[in-house]
């Protein structure tokens, strides 16, 4: 079997507490699935202030190189950020700038390092548009349920499954769970990406039942 991509989107807001609680049991979950040897992190928290985003990338990514780990961490939509914390790569929303962009800036920042960059699709249109703009990935969705954003309709596994034709790698995303994620893989998904999925259970056995699809 392909070996199956695990992409973890962060949500603090869902986990109990007062906001420090939140952060640190969000820091705490970045933790264990890099132990647990997710493949990519998407630092999401997108009402963080950028100095406070930039923290919390500064913290997660030193968690993420505590346990030596292939994990990598792409921030959401902020290039600067993601510079300056050190992450890996971006996540981009099908809107923002291409990925070509992205690789310029980073390269000449970086002395001609290339960073991941995901791209968000909602449609078979925006995943050619990813593919050739020069995204390595695209998370695809909602496949399942709605993701609340106006205008967008769930794709089902037929729209996954004609996302997943145009050669480059398509993750699903919404409402996959445990049980139904054997049908994306089925449809031609690379991968399974999700924020309630990786938050709301224990890590090492949902990686263990992914990877056993």
């Amino acid at each position: 079997m392909t070996f199956l991509l695990l992409y973890y989107i962060t949500d603090r807001k869902q986990f109990p507490g007062n906001e420090p609680e939140r952060r640190e049991r969000l820091l705490a979950k970045i933790a264990e699935a890099a132990r647990r040897g997710i493949d990519y992190i998407q630092l999401r928290e997108k009402d963080l202030s950028g100095r406070e985003l930039e923290l919390m990338g500064r913290e997660a990514r030193k968690r993420i190189r505590s346990y030596g780990s292939r994990t990598q961490l792409l921030i959401n939509s902020r290039t600067d950020i993601a510079l300056a914390v050190g992450a890996d790569g971006m996540h981009l929303r099908s809107n923002d700038i291409s990925p070509k962009d992205v690789r310029k800036i980073w390269r000449e920042a970086n002395g001609g390092k290339d960073p991941v960059v995901a791209v968000s699709c909602h449609t078979e249109a925006e995943v050619i548009a990813a593919k050739k703009s020069g995204g390595d990935f695209v998370v695809f969705g909602p496949v399942f349920e709605k993701s609340g954003l106006a205008g967008t309709h769930v794709a089902g596994l037929q729209g996954l499954s004609s996302a997943c034709r145009h050669n480059i790698p398509v993750l699903a995303l919404g409402g996959v769970t445990l049980t139904n994620a054997h049908s994306c893989i089925e449809a031609g998904a690379a991968g399974i990406a999700g924020i309630r999925l990786f938050q709301k259970n224990e890590t090492e056995e949902m990686v263990k039942t992914l990877r056993g699809v």
